[in-house]
């Protein structure tokens, strides 16, 4: 959404920091002074930019790696030696990572980055905006960014240090991950009153006051992993904070798959907050701030069908556990995957891929490898490790690279020559608060509103299928169902843990450590920090 990101810009161009800055104990620095800051809401919209453009960070590469190639949502194998990384992918989807694995210390490099940002804006607009109603919203908003921060880090790690003053480069050691709950509970709860109830353009990517209450509700909904408490009746309470606002609705059946185009914006009748997305837009921090899914997802021999100006990467597929989720033949869900033979857009013509024999087919032994061989791109749902089980490999031939079945819930930019894309990415929709209070319903909270569990999935299920209507529903049916609502979207490892489906078996993975629900804190995180310590089993 380029007009948003723009709109950041002009206080922001002035940030300057320093390249370190990956740990929540190293300074970050700024040009800007008090004499130079902004007198008035507008201007300090565009002067809180810079924690936005780092919370846009690493969101859609490293952050969507670890929670979706950690499940039997994603998979991303070698194709002869290509996409090895270091075992990167492969250690995901084993659950073998290290503490130097390259993920997990990029994602706690960005969410620290992010905080560290947000700490010094918030230090140094808290001097300089003028006192007032605006000074409090505005200063509100930003603390939503860095509770939302510390929620993906407590998420991904359990254990983090908390730190909320600029200036404070003593080491912070980090708190029990129940602690770190209380603290963001705490945040969430002192900025909502004065949040914005406004939504739509005014404030599209940027935290409303129901993005507090999506917060709060995604927290309740999984404070018995987190804390050992259940907190069902109060996902209920801030649910139908979100729903009675009257702000927000189902994207009918016809404009489902419309929310993830490249033009998606604040136009969008779901999207509570979601991350605006600009290939334009200049990154800072270090950090890339791309959003990549179909430079991963689509295959090489789909660009002519998808008119790309550039030829996709195409390394990542789902796996046949996932994809059976997607088992309603009239649910408008299943045309985010790309499967089977291919056709371009037409719906008639082959798409076709021209190579010879041997590239086909590696395994080809025939006199005439070389010779010239066309084919329709079928895409396989089993992914085979043929060329090397140990490295993780298919190996290098055509069959390799179209095996699995991709996602093109973010449809892929035409538009784009860098690969990187315009779409938008949603963190909370309000289908979420839908599942997420029929799920809080269903594990016992008090219903509210006449509503059930069943009406409520029933609810989002007539704006996603002609089916009839559920009449029964246990966890599981609703676990499957936020399956296909929410592929792609960063929230699977998440549904797996709360179900108690990550300690199973999928693809190629056998690992049942329940310890693997927390990654390790990083090495260079320990190396800067002497406070912290490393989490159970690392």
């Amino acid at each position: 959404m380029k007009k948003i990101l723009l709109n950041f810009g002009i206080f922001g161009l002035l940030v300057s920091v320093m390249t370190g800055c990956h740990d929540l104990d190293v300074p970050v620095t700024t040009s800007l002074t008090p004499d130079i800051f902004p007198q008035n809401s507008t201007q300090f919209i565009q002067a809180s930019g810079p924690a936005y453009t780092a919370l846009r960070g690493n969101f859609s590469l490293d952050y969507w790696f670890m929670q979706s190639l950690s499940t039997d949502e994603a998979i991303l194998p070698a194709r002869g030696g290509n996409w090895y990384d270091n075992q990167n992918y492969q250690m995901l989807h084993y659950h073998s990572w290290t503490k130097d694995h390259g993920w997990t210390n990029g994602c706690w490099n960005w969410l620290s980055t992010t905080i560290g940002a947000t700490n010094q804006a918030l230090s140094i607009l808290n001097l300089t905006i003028p006192a007032g109603t605006a000074k409090q919203t505005n200063l509100a908003e930003l603390k939503m960014v860095r509770a939302l921060s510390y929620y993906m880090m407590m998420d991904l790690y359990g254990n983090v240090p908390i730190d909320t003053t600029y200036g404070d480069f003593s080491p912070h050691p980090n708190l029990p991950r129940a602690d770190v709950f209380k603290f963001i509970e705490k945040e969430v709860k002192e900025a909502l009153p004065y949040l914005s109830r406004a939504s739509g353009i005014t404030t599209y990517g940027r935290a409303n006051k129901y993005t507090a209450f999506a917060l709060l509700a995604k927290m309740y909904v999984n404070a018995e992993y987190y804390t050992g408490t259940q907190r069902n009746n109060d996902c209920i309470a801030a649910c139908d904070s979100v729903i009675n606002s009257g702000l927000y609705s189902l994207e009918p059946r016809s404009s489902y798959l419309q929310m993830f185009y490249p033009n998606n914006g604040p136009q969008m009748k779901e999207f509570i907050f979601a991350i605006p997305y600009d290939p334009a837009a200049t990154s800072a921090y270090g950090l890339n701030g791309f959003m990549y899914h179909a430079r991963y997802d689509v295959p090489r021999s789909a660009t002519k069908k998808f008119g790309l100006p550039f030829t996709p990467s195409a390394p990542e597929s789902t796996l046949p556990e996932f994809y059976a989720n997607f088992n309603d033949p009239n649910d408008i869900r299943n045309k985010q995957w790309l499967t089977g033979l291919l056709f371009m857009n037409d719906g008639v013509t082959p798409v076709t891929v021209t190579t010879t024999k041997k590239g086909y087919d590696q395994t080809y032994t025939g006199s005439d490898g070389s010779a010239t061989y066309t084919y329709q791109v079928n895409l396989t749902p089993d992914i085979v490790l043929r060329q090397d089980a140990t490295a993780f490999d298919c190996g290098n031939d055509e069959i390799a690279w179209n095996m699995g079945y991709r996602n093109i819930k973010f449809y892929p930019d035409n538009t784009s020559t860098n690969r990187n894309q315009n779409n938008d990415v949603p963190v909370f929709r309000y289908s979420d608060i839908i599942l997420m209070k029929a799920e809080a319903i269903l594990r016992g909270g008090s219903p509210t509103m006449g509503h059930t569990a069943l009406s409520l999935t029933n609810l989002l299920r007539s704006n996603r299928t002609t089916s009839p209507s559920l009449t029964t529903l246990s966890l599981d049916d609703l676990y499957q169902e936020r399956n296909r609502e929410f592929a792609s979207e960063t929230w699977h490892r998440n549904d797996m843990i709360r179900f108690g489906k990550y300690e199973g078996s999928w693809g190629f993975k056998k690992d049942s450590n329940p310890n693997r629900r927390i990654f390790p804190i990083p090495t260079s995180a320990l190396t800067v920090n002497s406070a912290l310590k490393q989490n159970l089993g690392y």
